[in-house]
């Protein structure tokens, strides 16, 4: 991966930065960083807003537009767009319920399968953060001081099956739920359907 490309990623998994902190994260110089992002801005992939700051002058971060999101697509999306308009209509809403169930179930299997024996909330999500990353989803796992645990993804690859079917979100807290056990709750704290960067689960031990 080119620093351009490095570039692009750290904005996409970790959010708006500066270019002080960029530099950092690349192991840059503060003028090294900058210049990648007006290179990423100049291909309208990055652009930047000036937050002020509480005290001192505004600091300007950068983050990615929608052409920069799209630099990592949606796994074929026109094909799942067009499978799930026809499944609609030859099958009607009742069949696409059943297969988004069956999905469910075979998806539910394979996370079982992974988590079991796996001891600790934190150490079950983290397998299920490794397996949802293996799948595209940019995902990681983060341990709080109260004790509860984020599930993190930072890019959906089934973005556009999700914006046409939201019951493809529905099932997967539900899976969550069900693979982590009854010793926890699972929340969705945020929802890149809903405007948000990025999906965040907040699961927190009962």
């Amino acid at each position: 991966m080119n620093t351009a490309e490095q570039t692009l990623f750290l904005l996409k998994t970790r959010g708006p930065k500066t270019a002080q902190q960029l530099a950092v994260l690349l192991g840059l110089t503060s003028m090294g960083a900058r210049r990648q992002l007006e290179a990423a801005a100049q291909k309208g992939l990055a652009s930047h807003e000036d937050v002020a700051d509480k005290a001192g002058r505004p600091s300007r971060r950068w983050m990615l537009t929608a052409a920069g999101h799209a630099r990592f697509p949606d796994r074929h999306a026109d094909l799942t767009l067009n499978l799930i308009e026809q499944a609609r209509a030859v099958f009607g809403e009742e069949g696409l319920e059943r297969l988004i169930g069956a999905r469910e179930q075979a998806i539910e299997a394979h996370y079982s399968m992974l988590l079991d024996d796996v001891p600790g909330l934190a150490g079950r999500v983290a397998v299920l953060a490794g397996a949802r990353d293996a799948e595209g989803y940019m995902a990681d796992s983060e341990v709080r001081d109260d004790g509860s645990v984020l599930l993190v993804e930072n890019h959906c690859p089934i973005c556009a099956a999700a914006s046409a079917c939201q019951n493809f979100c529905r099932s997967e807290l539900e899976i969550f739920q069900r693979v982590l056990g009854a010793g926890c709750k699972v929340e969705r704290a945020e929802h890149m359907l809903s405007g948000a960067r990025r999906c965040v689960y907040l699961i927190k031990p009962v």
